[in-house]
């Protein structure tokens, strides 16, 4: 019984920091929105999610750690699975068109606070750049082995390397790539990825 009383009140703690922990993001999100010119204040975001200054510290670690901690959340909810998945397709120029696609919608999902975390992080590398180079990281290693296996199966064009095909997926599945067609040309999210792909197609493959 006393085994029982104790795991049912680490579930509860678990599930209390959890529930703690999502608001502190969610202030962040909304944050974002609501006044994307300004710095994000550490105590702004503590009183808006209805908790200590030292309690975000305490679960974040940090300032950084906080926009870490969002741009692993922003992968998570964008359904960066989904778009893994597609990348990993047997097929390479299939994974080339899945995983193109799937960059966009992650995009999409979350377009306004992406574009208030990249144009902060030219500013403030050391916090908020953190969570775009997180996914930065990702990126640039998933392209270039999309690239590989692209050169792999033969599907490549005689004139493209194997690191020219990785430099071009690079651009073309930037955020800045994405947002010029989505906003700045005011696409929908399948002509963006229509698009994106397209070029991808004709540039690099046979």
């Amino acid at each position: 019984m006393i085994v029982a009383t104790r795991k049912y009140e680490q579930r509860l703690r678990a599930d209390a920091a959890a529930e703690t922990r999502r608001r502190i993001l969610d202030a962040v999100y909304q944050r974002l929105r609501e006044a994307p010119s300004e710095p994000v204040s550490i105590d702004r975001i503590a009183r808006m999610a209805r908790v200590a200054r030292p309690t975000v510290y305490l679960v974040f670690g940090s300032r950084a750690g906080l926009f870490e901690a969002i741009g692993a959340d922003l992968q998570e909810r964008g359904g960066f699975d989904r778009m893994l998945q597609a990348a990993a397709h047997p097929d390479a120029r299939e994974a080339l068109r899945g995983g193109i696609r799937g960059v966009v919608e992650m995009y999409a999902a979350h377009r306004d606070v992406l574009r208030v975390l990249s144009s902060m992080a030219l500013l403030d590398a050391t916090a908020v750049g953190g969570a775009i180079q997180q996914m930065e990281q990702g990126r640039v290693g998933g392209m270039a082995r999309l690239a590989q296996r692209l050169a792999d199966q033969e599907a490549l064009r005689a004139d493209v390397t194997a690191g020219q095909a990785a430099d071009l997926l690079w651009l073309l599945t930037s955020f800045d790539s994405f947002d010029l067609l989505y906003t700045g040309r005011d696409l929908s999210i399948e002509k963006t990825a229509t698009t994106l792909i397209t070029t991808a197609d004709r540039s690099l493959c046979r």
